[in-house]
């Protein structure tokens, strides 16, 4: 089965519940994403990175539709629509969000500690390794200070690194949360 295809299965899959009618608009939807990608010379597997996880899109869309339903109707049902959608979008942030970015954060954090620690006992081992003799280099002040250059600029690299790093993950949390306000933004009147 191609890229294509195993999209497409699982959006519907994931859209589960819907009218027929309205699946069947939002796969076609996405299946002419896969033929303007390929008109432009983009591979099935790239046009399927690039539109997302079809699970999450599922969900997003049947939290999208409850809330216009909502919006239309105001009705209990229309209610409960939008209830269920919004808790399948938290119990995804829940259980699979949270746990990644707590693990992202506790690594960052830890990766930085560890950094700064190179880096200073490298910086504070450096006028003692020029001036007296350390204890396995045997005279050789050159070597102990060349090494504890070294460490004071690994630390700093990874100190660096760590902030890199948690510059992207603040953008990608940004990304993340302007999909979820899209859902709850109140739409433009045409």
């Amino acid at each position: 089965m191609n890229e294509r295809q195993m999209f497409l299965r699982r959006l519907k899959a994931g859209l589960k519940g819907m009218p027929r009618s309205t699946v069947a608009d939002i796969v076609a939807d996405y299946d002419s994403h896969f033929e303007a990608g390929q008109a432009a010379g983009r591979s099935e597997a790239e046009v399927a990175f690039r539109l997302g996880d079809p699970t999450r899109l599922a969900r997003e869309l049947q939290a999208e539709a409850g809330l216009r339903r909502w919006e239309d109707e105001r009705s209990m049902a229309a209610a409960l629509g939008v209830i269920v959608g919004v808790l399948g979008l938290a119990a995804l942030d829940l259980f699979i969000v949270l746990p990644l970015l707590i693990a992202a954060v506790a690594s960052v954090f830890s990766f930085f500690v560890a950094g700064l620690a190179v880096c200073l006992s490298g910086s504070v081992m450096l006028p003692f390794a020029l001036i007296t003799n350390l204890p396995g280099f045997a005279g050789d002040r050159l070597q102990a200070g060349l090494l504890s250059l070294g460490l004071a600029s690994g630390g700093a690299s990874l100190i660096a690194f760590c902030i890199l790093f948690t510059i992207g993950l603040i953008n990608v949390l940004a990304r993340y949360g302007r999909a979820h306000y899209r859902l709850i933004a109140p739409q433009p009147s045409v």
